[in-house]
């Protein structure tokens, strides 16, 4: 198993163990330093072990981090349904 991988693994277990912890405020700051973590952690993933695996450590991640990719899909279906509404620019 290459350091990349391992790596993954280690932030996947953070990442669940981060997960059982109570908190009044939602987990937001640690999906935060999850994300910081690891969009770094997916290139180098992708880069030593090719788009396969990368996609598969990404598809991990998603899981994991479901929520604030959700708010990043309203978000950006938020921008794009106003962008259309609003026509050409003239």
């Amino acid at each position: 198993m290459t350091t990349s991988l391992i790596l993954a693994c280690v932030w996947a277990i953070l990442a669940n163990v981060i997960a059982m912890f109570p908190s009044k405020r939602a987990h937001w700051p640690a999906a935060c330093g999850l994300t910081v973590l690891g969009v770094p952690l997916l290139g180098y993933v992708t880069y030593e072990n090719g788009p396969w695996i990368g996609l598969i450590v990404f598809a991990a991640g998603v899981s994991i981090l479901r929520w604030p990719v959700i708010y990043l899909g309203r978000g950006m279906k938020r921008r794009i349904k106003r962008a259309m509404t609003k026509g050409p620019a003239e």
